[in-house]
């Protein structure tokens, strides 16, 4: 028997992109002058990094900021309570990678369809919201990428509903050295950069949301650390080229703040299905708390990106 709430579908939503903010996405999550088909509209091999889509859920076809709070509240989910969306972090996401989106939408319609997979009670803490959103070709409803989504309500639990399914867990191997290591000093500035993507949550920008949510402050998006490694795993292991990488997801496990220095491991695993190795990866503060845990990813290993030529 369903859940409450599941198969609920919101409204599609249009969503479009340029090229500038392609290379604003790839300079925001750290791609570096050696990539320059990431960086540089005329290199003969740009292409929007493959991450690229995630950002569109909240951009949408606005070319301004975006009222976060506002956006979030549109549309509630029948059969559940009303969640605040002032108090929501990211849980998990999990995104597959079908077709290659073009440089910019002009010329074509997206869409952004989005349809509820799950919502759980998970007592005093909160909630989970899952959902499952597509960006799709509206023209001929081809699906360019899935993106899989766990949203976290803070202190919103208790409300009667179903506990949810546990998870499935991809844990570091065990007793193996990692096969790359990469790292990253934030600084302050790092989510007042990223959040121009379209992710304008102010709990990255204003103090106060983080203070009343138990964060002591801003907080860095997790979907930034999420986009760096993912940006690390394709630069060490996949050559730098989007074609190496099917499918990425990690799970938010600690906050970040600007100043802190992020440190991924990331294991090939052996395990090859169809040409795509499953890679396994963390994240965590030097010295610190793991921030980003379960990550795995489908890549084609060929080693480190060569130097990006025009």
């Amino acid at each position: 028997m369903a859940g409450p709430g599941v198969g609920f579908e919101y409204p599609s939503k249009s969503v479009s992109w340029c090229k500038r903010d392609l290379l604003l996405f790839a300079q925001s999550i750290g791609c570096k002058a050696e990539e320059l088909h990431f960086l540089y509209e005329l290199h003969p091999n740009f292409a929007p990094f493959p991450t690229y889509p995630l950002a569109l859920s909240f951009k949408l076809d606005s070319s301004d900021v975006v009222d976060f709070y506002a956006a979030q509240k549109s549309v509630a989910i029948p059969g559940v309570p009303v969640f605040d969306p002032a108090r929501v972090v990211d849980g998990q996401r999990r995104i597959e990678f079908f077709k290659q989106l073009p440089t910019s939408s002009e010329g074509k319609k997206f869409e952004s369809r989005t349809k509820v997979v799950g919502v759980y009670d998970k007592g005093r803490p909160g909630s989970v919201v899952e959902t499952q959103t597509d960006i799709v070709d509206a023209a001929n409803n081809e699906v360019y990428s899935r993106i899989h989504t766990s949203s976290f309500y803070v202190n919103q639990g208790n409300w009667g509903g179903p506990k949810g399914p546990a998870t499935q867990n991809f844990p570091p191997p065990k007793d193996k050295k990692p096969d790359a290591v990469f790292e990253n000093q934030t600084t302050p500035e790092t989510p007042l950069l990223y959040r121009l993507n379209g992710d304008y949550n102010p709990l990255h920008a204003d103090p106060e949301p983080g203070k009343k949510m138990g964060f002591g402050g801003v907080i860095i998006h997790g979907l930034y650390s999420w986009n760096w490694a993912c940006h690390g795993l394709l630069q060490h292991l996949g050559g730098s080229d989007p074609a190496n990488i099917k499918e990425y997801q990690a799970r938010f496990a600690s906050p970040v703040r600007g100043g802190d220095k992020l440190v991924a491991s990331a294991w090939k695993t052996g395990e090859i299905k169809d040409g795509w190795e499953e890679i396994r990866f963390q994240v965590q503060i030097e010295g610190g708390k793991v921030v980003l845990s379960n990550g795995r990813a489908l890549m084609k290993c060929v080693g480190p990106a060569p130097q990006s030529k025009l």
